[in-house]
């Protein structure tokens, strides 16, 4: 390959990392703008992320263009061709942790007539994704395995915070049939949090393959950890 050829894929794979990292930030944001708006019980700030949705859907095809002529005109190989193959999945992800944003804005604008239970503990949750999916990024960014594993492991904090979270809101709703909407409203926006957990999994689990070249998306996030740290009992 000439010195040029080199030097343009080099430009088209840094391209392609920052337009990923572009898209991660406006799904970072719009997660949290969906749990202000749900905290300040602010409507404005609700409809400005189902607006903005748009832009990440158009950020997912124009990544989705570059990848297909990347793989087309350069066939990566290696190393390059696992950066390529994470990118893909991680753009699907990212997209979808979108429209969970975006879901978590909808349900908000629903609790003008049910005001919701117990916001500290949706506030808790969202801190804890936050966390998750600040570390799934970095961990892309940096070629970071730290951060990777640690979004795993991470994740167990979160699921166990949901299924707490369900229990909880299912007894207000037994005790208190007046309670049910505003319930259910809650659980969902717990479940949509939670949801947006696991894509951030996703991507750990895929910048794991794109540094190690190993595969740990169905295997448990303690036995991933020490698979590719190599620090498994014998």
């Amino acid at each position: 390959m000439k010195t040029h050829t080199i030097k343009r894929f080099e430009d088209e794979m840094n391209e392609l990392k920052e337009k990923v990292l572009a898209m991660g930030g406006l799904v970072e944001k719009a997660t949290k703008r969906s749990m202000n708006s749900l905290i300040k019980h602010d409507t404005k700030r609700a409809y400005k992320v189902i607006e903005r949705d748009q832009a990440i859907n158009a950020l997912e095809i124009e990544i989705d263009e570059m990848t297909r002529t990347i793989l087309a005109l350069r066939q990566p190989a290696a190393s390059d061709l696992r950066f390529v193959m994470t990118t893909i999945k991680v753009v699907t992800d990212l997209e979808r942790m979108g429209d969970l944003a975006e879901g978590i804005a909808e349900l908000m604008l629903e609790t003008q007539e049910h005001p919701l239970i117990h916001v500290s503990s949706l506030e808790s949750l969202s801190d804890q994704v936050f966390t998750q999916t600040a570390l799934a990024l970095n961990a892309f960014a940096k070629a970071d395995l730290d951060a990777a594993i640690a979004c795993l492991q991470n994740h167990d904090k979160v699921n166990g915070k949901f299924k707490s979270m369900q229990r909880e809101y299912l007894t207000y709703m037994m005790e208190d049939a007046r309670q049910i909407t505003a319930g259910l409203i809650s659980t969902n926006i717990a479940r949509n949090l939670q949801r947006i957990g696991d894509h951030a999994v996703n991507i750990a689990e895929m910048v794991i393959y794109m540094i190690k070249g190993r595969d740990v998306r169905h295997i448990d996030h303690s036995e991933a950890a020490a698979l590719v740290t190599g620090n498994q009992q014998k």
